[in-house]
């Protein structure tokens, strides 16, 4: 079974390095936790995202710290090659199931950055590769939306 990546994109009035570290360094500061992190899944009155840290290295692991001191590992990066590209493992949830793959290309576009998410691997999933599919596409309208609100506050 082949199912097709997300692919999603948008544009922000910043140079790449900056669009980047924003993305990476930053992403605690614009991920909306609030509807997608691993202390929204546990239910758990008053267990909420602390941090979001992003190991800026291949090999390195991208997590959230709870306010109850757990860690839960969203992903581990791939490949790390900045400001041009990442590549990440991607299951910021705790469902049982293995993660998936996200690529984040930052390309120049005019006086600004070009940047293009595809979000591949449901194979992975089996027989909920469709439904996690289906549930990631308007959740990446979602995060990038907020990428680019924080992108653009963050100028100057």
């Amino acid at each position: 079974m082949t199912v097709e990546p997300i692919r999603a994109d948008v544009t922000v009035n910043r140079a790449p390095e900056d669009a980047f570290r924003v993305f990476t360094r930053d992403l605690g500061t614009w991920w909306p936790v609030e509807h997608y992190s691993m202390a929204h899944d546990r239910d758990e009155d008053g267990v909420k995202v602390e941090s979001v840290v992003f190991e800026e290295r291949e090999g390195g692991r991208v997590y959230e710290v709870m306010s109850d001191g757990a860690e839960g590992v969203w992903g581990t990066v791939l490949a790390w090659d900045p400001p041009r590209r990442l590549v990440l493992s991607w299951k910021p949830n705790l469902r049982d199931a293995p993660p998936t793959e996200i690529e984040v290309v930052f390309t120049p576009d005019g006086g600004g950055t070009r940047v293009d998410l595809e979000h591949r691997g449901w194979e992975r999933l089996g027989a909920l590769a469709m439904q996690a599919r289906e549930g990631y596409g308007a959740g990446w309208t979602t995060v990038l939306g907020r990428f680019a609100a924080a992108a653009q506050a963050k100028e100057g």
